[in-house]
């Protein structure tokens, strides 16, 4: 049960990340900084949005019980956020033409010291739809066994890190991959978390059917 746990939080989060459409980006704000410049930029907005991710997966399920909001009702919530998001990746024109609605943040950003902050890690790697995914694996981690919980912050790790290795190599993945396959890659991904965000709607509806049951 870990592992088949382990597995879809590591694919749940890895789709709604999506570290590959934030090369692009991260190699357009960049391209005239030096390949020293270049690591520390890439390490500090991952190390930022490890901190984000972490402190919400921690805090976030703390949150909700102070407002009293139910578990089924968080769930069901945060599946329809990520199902938005999942179509929005699905049905977008592609990285160009979903860029460009981010091409006036990307602008002020690059006339920013720091581009890590905005909009490398908020909100592109630790943006409200990853945010969103945390405190929901979280909470069912902690509804399974404490081996479920180091689970969801191994994969907050392995996300990253993975996210980390993408910006290092931007523009040799930008040669390999392309806009083409850059699109390719998000379309997958957003049928992918459809699916899951499916899954999490109707595992949060029956968890409310045998509520109102009892």
């Amino acid at each position: 049960m870990t592992n088949e746990f382990f597995l879809q939080a590591f694919v749940t989060l890895l789709v709604i990340v999506n570290p590959f459409s934030v090369v692009p980006i991260f190699v357009s704000l960049t391209q005239n900084d030096s390949v020293s410049v270049r690591r520390k930029v890439a390490k500090k907005a991952c190390l930022i949005s490890i901190t984000l991710l972490l402190s919400f997966a921690f805090a976030g399920d703390m949150l909700l019980d102070l407002m009293r909001i139910s578990p089924e009702a968080f769930r069901i919530t945060g599946s329809l956020l990520l199902l938005l998001a999942a179509i929005d990746m699905v049905l977008s024109k592609g990285v160009c033409a979903s860029n460009s609605s981010n091409q006036d943040a990307s602008i002020d950003a690059g006339k920013r010291d720091d581009v890590s902050v905005f909009p490398l890690s908020i909100p592109l790697l630790a943006g409200p739809g990853a945010l969103t995914t945390v405190v929901l694996l979280m909470r069912e981690a902690t509804e399974l066994n404490f081996q479920a919980v180091i689970g969801v912050i191994c994969v907050v790790f392995l996300v990253i890190t993975i996210a980390w290795g993408s910006l290092l190599i931007g523009d040799r993945l930008m040669r390999v991959l392309g806009m083409t396959g850059t699109n390719v890659l998000t379309r997958v991904f957003g049928i992918i978390l459809a699916a899951v965000s499916i899954d999490g709607i109707l595992k949060g509806l029956i968890a409310v059917f045998k509520l109102a049951k009892v």
